[in-house]
Parts: C-alpha cells; sequence; structure tokens
C-alpha cells in the first residue's frame, strides 16, 4: 500500500456538523480535497458559502440544514439521512459555548449547550454508527476540546459536556473496535474561531493565553484538517478511542 492510498478517501462519504464556519468548515473542506463526498450540516446561510469552497476545488458536498439544538427532531431526521446518505465517515464538530459563572446559567441554556456539544454526536452516532456496522466499516470522529482535560474558568457547561464527548468516544471504540469501525476524538487548543472570540478580545486574557502556547500563536481551522484527514483514512485503522490533541503544545506546559 503506498502512501497515497494509505491517507485517500477517494470514494468516501463523509457527514461534517458545524460546517458553515471555523474548523468544521475547514474539516469538510479537507476532507472533500482528499476525495470524500461530504454532507454539510447546520442551520447557517454560511453552509452555502462552504459549499461554493468545496466546488471551486473540484470537490461534491451536498447540504442538509439541521437544528441541533432540538434533539427530537434530530432524532427524526437523522434516521432519514443514514437512509439518504450511508456515511463511512462521521465528524461532530458543531459546538456552541456559554461564558460566565455557573450559578448565572439558567436551565435553558444549559439544555441547548448540551443537545448540541453531547446529544447531536450521540445521536447522529447511533443513526450513522448503525450503517457502518453493517458495512463492517467505519470512522467516527469528535471534536473534543482541551476542556475535556481542564475544568476552565467560567464555561462549567462546555467542560461538562467535552468530558462526556471524550467518554462517549472510548466508550463507542470498545464496542464497535471489532466490528472495523474506528471511534477517535480530536481535541484543538485554542483556536481563532467565533467561540474564542471574547477571549482574543481581552488583552489580559489573550496575552495570557499565548505567553502559554509553546508555537507562540492562536491556532487556525486549517491546523485541525492533517488530524482529521489520518483519523478518516486507512492510515488509522488501527487507531481508536483515542483524543488526539492539537494545541501548538498547550498540554505540554
Amino acid at each position: 500500500m503506498t502512501v497515497d492510498t494509505l491517507f485517500s478517501l477517494a470514494g468516501r462519504r463523509a457527514l461534517v456538523t458545524g460546517a458553515s464556519s471555523g474548523i468544521g468548515r475547514q474539516i469538510a473542506r479537507g476532507l472533500a480535497a482528499g476525495g470524500a463526498s461530504v454532507v454539510l450540516i447546520g442551520r447557517s446561510a454560511s453552509l452555502d458559502a462552504t459549499r461554493a469552497q468545496i466546488a471551486a476545488q473540484d470537490g461534491d458536498a451536498v447540504i442538509a440544514r439541521l437544528d441541533l439544538r432540538d434533539t427530537e427532531a434530530l432524532e427524526d431526521a437523522a434516521g432519514e439521512l443514514a437512509v439518504e446518505h450511508p456515511v463511512d465517515i462521521l465528524v461532530n464538530c458543531a459546538g456552541t459555548i456559554q461564558r460566565g459563572p455557573f450559578l448565572d446559567v439558567d436551565d435553558h441554556e444549559w439544555r441547548d449547550l448540551m443537545a448540541v456539544n453531547l446529544e447531536a454526536p450521540r445521536v447522529l452516532s447511533r443513526a450513522f454508527g448503525e450503517g457502518m456496522l453493517a458495512r463492517g466499516r467505519g470512522k467516527i470522529i469528535n471534536i473534543a476540546s482541551l476542556l475535556s482535560f481542564q475544568g476552565g474558568r467560567q464555561v462549567a457547561g462546555y467542560a461538562v459536556s467535552k468530558h462526556a464527548l471524550v467518554g462517549l468516544t472510548r466508550a463507542l471504540a470498545n464496542e464497535w473496535a471489532d466490528r472495523g469501525v474506528q471511534v477517535n476524538a480530536i481535541a484543538p487548543g485554542y483556536i481563532a474561531t467565533d467561540n474564542t472570540a471574547a477571549l482574543r478580545a481581552d488583552p489580559e486574557r489573550d496575552l495570557e493565553i499565548l505567553s502559554r502556547i509553546p508555537s507562540g500563536r492562536w491556532g487556525r481551522p486549517e491546523d485541525l484538517v492533517g488530524a482529521a484527514v489520518f483519523l478518516a483514512s486507512p492510515a488509522s485503522d488501527y487507531i481508536t478511542g483515542h483524543t488526539l490533541v492539537v494545541d501548538g503544545g498547550w498540554m505540554s506546559r
């Protein structure tokens, strides 16, 4: 097997949530560049821009608009999507964050965050994982966080959801490894996206964060593409239950 074959996604179909911007958009573009056809999931009109960018690089993408906050609707839609678009690669990337003291977070905000960050990966992994198991092959990649390992500051819901997502990753990896399905996670470090805009706008926090990153810069969404393509490709067929940290060295400090 050649290196090109090891990392090729030709003939594969991938589904990426949160594909309208940031990390999700870049991962979708990267998988398409690797040869996969891509199903783009989100609720924003910006999905059209992602599809246009993939088409411009001679890739193939379709859009399915879903509001991941509505778990009941997602459960109904996921089964239909799994029949219409049976995928080889599922990337659970969509995520949201709430900043503020734990005592100030109301129940509705907490449930919305858990719906997007944890329930959507659970529902989609079940819907699409069933087909993967039947076919004897598949890749599920969950986008975790440094806060899968740390408590953070005033982001209790986010930290809880990302800890749980790594737990789901490991649990499914253990159940499905001997049936040809690998389940892994990527834990991005501090990446310049909409979710971190408030941190980057605060000069004190920005400097504090930068001073701990050995690479000396905030990450960019495209820094996650190589890890995603690797975990989606045959090159990672004997890797499962792993969380790959992409953080510019943050965790080594």
